[in-house]
């Protein structure tokens, strides 16, 4: 569960929570945090727990994702600044499924 300090400070801007980071040494926990739809361009989100965290709709242009606690997470409908457009991603290996019609 996302601690709600972290999730605060989000809100505060690119700037705020940069500064907050540089002067902490913890992992953000963002994880199962409700960040659907959040202009988080520029932050610094390097090694936070993101696992679970609805990312959707989320500018992430310009954030630092290195080494960030996503594990085989799925962004979906999430601006990256590299990242092409999907529909589906299979993290299992596994065929996909034919459509029934």
């Amino acid at each position: 569960m996302a601690n709600d300090e972290h999730v605060a400070m989000l809100g505060r801007g690119a700037t705020a929570w940069n500064d907050w980071r540089a002067h902490r040494d913890e992992t953000p926990d963002l994880s199962r945090a409700g960040l659907r739809g959040l202009d988080l361009s520029g932050f610094d989100l390097s090694r936070a727990d993101l696992r679970g965290a609805d990312l959707r709709g989320t500018n992430l242009t310009g954030a630092n994702l290195s080494s960030p606690g996503t594990g085989n997470r799925l962004f979906v409908m999430t601006r990256l600044p590299v990242a092409r457009p999907f529909q589906t991603a299979n993290h299992q290996n596994k065929p996909p499924r034919a459509e029934m019609k």
